[in-house]
């Protein structure tokens, strides 16, 4: 289960309610069925008819929400929402316009049963490209296989937050272990593994009952931090939560020595080869979506509430939510270009800190990775295109 699962929750029950989704009409429409999104538009310069899928199926992680919608920038005239399945399909666009083929956005979470987009990826050989973070896919480099090829977020947005009027002391995350401050997080996290190990803080104060529902937290009145997502929760705690209604602080986990990619977009390793003349062609269409999302995300954010809503899963998301993600995206350049002009790559040095971190964490629960990992067995940047960045 990915560690922010349960982290925004339906306003009517305080509590996720993972429902049968009921399929209605909404502003880009609703069918059940549809495979194909029947475009025929004239092919604009990048054609990806010959070398890509005529459908693109991309598994995100969760369900649809600002951290995706460069992907939902992807999508062209009229898609279309399939409730029932949580997916959205349209005619893939690069820049306006058509590239010969559709794409598919699969919603993850309770759309999958809470299964890993890993197994997902597996056990359907349909889907091209899922998400997968760093240490995911360290953890199952000799199980389940998987290269990142595109790194949507730079920064993961991944936190722990605390009550600034509690402890004002507290300015990082270490700073928490001297106050003794009991912080809730969601069991089996592999980056509060490495915060325990390498006495960020200590185990004893770490508490894995977290279940994604504020009630511990405010009826803790201050004394307790929590995990979170840096583009989430520090809006809905101060305008949102009842019983809060207050300023959060937080530090990233990035900060800290932790700094996977979160939501990396990989391809099973095995499907490597046979998919490089399509990703070639693809990868930097994706990272053409991310710089245009940033830059006018309104059309993208507009099929994610949508299709938030025809899902049906318990989860609520807002235009304040999409607005405040975006903004805090943004500010803390979780997407961004990183050290040099480029956006959606990889910093090997990066990737082998969290192979060095998380390789011993892993032989100690009795999965190891595979025997000679590299930067390059999880992740590469022989796809990208070092010209397509955000602007400085």
């Amino acid at each position: 289960m990915n560690t922010h699962v349960w982290r925004r929750l339906s306003k009517a029950t305080g509590v996720m309610a993972v429902a049968a989704a009921v399929a209605f009409t909404a502003a880009c429409g609703s069918d059940d069925t549809a495979e194909s999104s029947g475009y025929t538009g004239p092919i604009g310069p990048v054609d990806l008819s010959a070398n890509c899928p005529d459908k693109v199926v991309i598994q995100t992680d969760w369900n649809p929400e600002a951290e995706h919608g460069h992907l939902y920038q992807l999508l062209g005239p009229d898609p279309v929402i399939n409730a029932g399945n949580k997916r959205v399909t349209g005619p893939l666009f690069d820049r306006g316009q058509y590239t010969g083929v559709d794409v598919e956005i699969r919603a993850g979470g309770p759309a999958i049963g809470f299964q890993s987009v890993t197994s997902q990826m597996y056990s359907d050989p349909e889907i091209l490209l899922g998400y997968v973070d760093t240490d995911q896919a360290i953890q199952n480099s000799e199980s389940n296989p998987t290269v990142a090829v595109m790194a949507p977020l730079d920064i993961s947005p991944q936190m722990i937050m605390w009550d600034p009027a509690t402890y004002p002391q507290v300015k990082g995350i270490g700073d928490l272990k001297p106050v003794d401050a009991r912080v809730l997080y969601f069991e089996g996290a592999t980056y509060m593994d490495y915060l325990t190990g390498s006495g960020v803080l200590s185990p004893d104060q770490v508490d894995g009952s977290y279940d994604g529902t504020p009630a511990n937290f405010v009826a803790a009145g201050g004394k307790t931090a929590q995990q979170g997502y840096a583009s989430s929760e520090p809006q809905l705690y101060e305008e949102e939560v009842e019983g809060w209604k207050k300023p959060v602080s937080y530090q990233l986990v990035h900060d800290v020595g932790f700094p996977t990619y979160k939501s990396a977009m990989a391809v099973r390793a095995g499907a490597l080869e046979e998919n490089t003349a399509c990703l070639e062609q693809l990868v930097p269409v994706l990272q053409r979506g991310v710089v245009d999302y940033l830059a006018s995300p309104e059309t993208a954010n507009k099929v994610v509430l949508d299709a938030v809503e025809q899902y049906d899963t318990g989860w609520v998301y807002t235009q304040r939510n999409a607005d405040y993600a975006l903004e805090t995206m943004a500010q803390l350049k979780l997407i961004g270009n990183g050290p040099n002009g480029t956006v959606g790559d990889f910093d090997t040095a990066r990737v082998q800190r969290v192979i060095d971190v998380t390789t011993p964490i892993f032989d100690k629960q009795g999965s190891p990775v595979v025997e000679g990992i590299t930067p390059d067995t999880v992740s590469t940047n022989r796809f990208i295109d070092t010209s397509v960045g955000l602007p400085s």
